[in-house]
């Protein structure tokens, strides 16, 4: 199945009351978990790669989008339920060019390191160049804090965000009401009274980033709010060194690696890994409404 497109996939969402998990992969494994995942519920899904992290300057060089972009593209073209492939969280205007020419369907403008004013003009310019592409383009207004409590908060302001959404015309727009970036235990106190000022504020579709710390139980209160599109990635990575670290116990050298890396069986680390993220996935496409709904993007 060719490519969905994310204006596409979000539309239907917002018409049909439900969310679009945005699940990030890093490897083959984990977008391998994704698209199963999806596949078995027949849900529609967005995964792609964080190119804040694969430009991180803890690297000793930035990693080839070329490899990831190639990668994406042809294991979603093979999949059997609508998705799209999304380069997450990037101010890099290189990098996104990059990938917009390497076939993702959608990018991510991040504005951690940017003035408001600095951000606003990145964005417009990525929006200029992402539609005669054809490519979706999401950017956000406010700021999340982080789970080591480093970064603070800076609220969604509604009709700041009404006046960002027109001036840059991007396609949806990431909020911060609560929600908090890699919360490795706890959970979010999500600002539904704000989410709805926003909601009301903006005609394009909402997105909350740092899923892993919103409580599956508020789903549907987020979907109410406005909400087509939540990001998880915290979560998928906690799954998958769980079950890597679990079956890498039993190994020690001069044991024949090969059974714990690459063979498949029951000691093989990757599968575990990959079945770990494989039920967390499926967790959160129930949780948010997608599960069955792979025909209604199609319609």
């Amino acid at each position: 199945m060719p490519l969905a497109s994310l204006g596409q996939m979000l539309q239907s969402a917002r018409s049909a009351g439900y969310a679009i998990c945005y699940c990030e992969a890093w490897n083959l494994e984990s977008l391998q978990a994704v698209i199963s995942a999806a596949e078995e519920l027949e849900a529609p899904v967005i995964t792609g790669f964080n190119g804040g992290f694969l430009n991180h300057p803890e690297r000793a060089q930035p990693e080839d989008l070329t490899a990831y972009a190639g990668l994406g593209r042809v294991a979603l073209g093979h999949c059997r339920i609508p998705a799209a492939l999304l380069l997450n969280e990037t101010d890099s205007m290189k990098q996104i060019e990059a990938g917009m020419r390497l076939g993702f369907g959608g990018v991510m403008v991040e504005n951690e390191h940017l003035t408001l004013e600095e951000y606003q003009l990145l964005v417009a310019r990525v929006v200029k160049i992402a539609h005669d592409r054809n490519v979706w383009v999401e950017a956000q207004l406010g700021r999340l804090p982080d789970g080591s409590g480093d970064a603070p908060a800076e609220l969604t302001d509604p009709a700041k965000a009404r006046a960002f959404a027109d001036k840059t015309r991007i396609d949806a727009l990431a909020v911060a009401v609560g929600n908090t970036h890699i919360l490795t235990r706890g959970k979010s106190p999500i600002d539904f009274e704000r989410l709805a000022r926003i909601r009301d504020a903006v005609q394009v579709p909402l997105v909350l980033h740092g899923g892993s710390g919103i409580p599956l139980e508020l789903a549907q209160a987020c979907i109410q709010a406005g909400v087509a599109k939540v990001n998880f990635g915290t979560a998928l990575k906690q799954a998958y060194l769980a079950a890597l670290g679990e079956k890498l116990l039993n190994y020690r050298e001069p044991m024949n690696p090969h059974p714990f890396l690459g063979m498949g069986g029951r000691a093989d680390a990757l599968v575990a890994g990959r079945e770990a993220v494989k039920r967390k996935v499926q967790e959160l496409l129930k949780a948010f409404g997608s599960a069955g709904k792979g025909s209604s993007v199609l319609s």
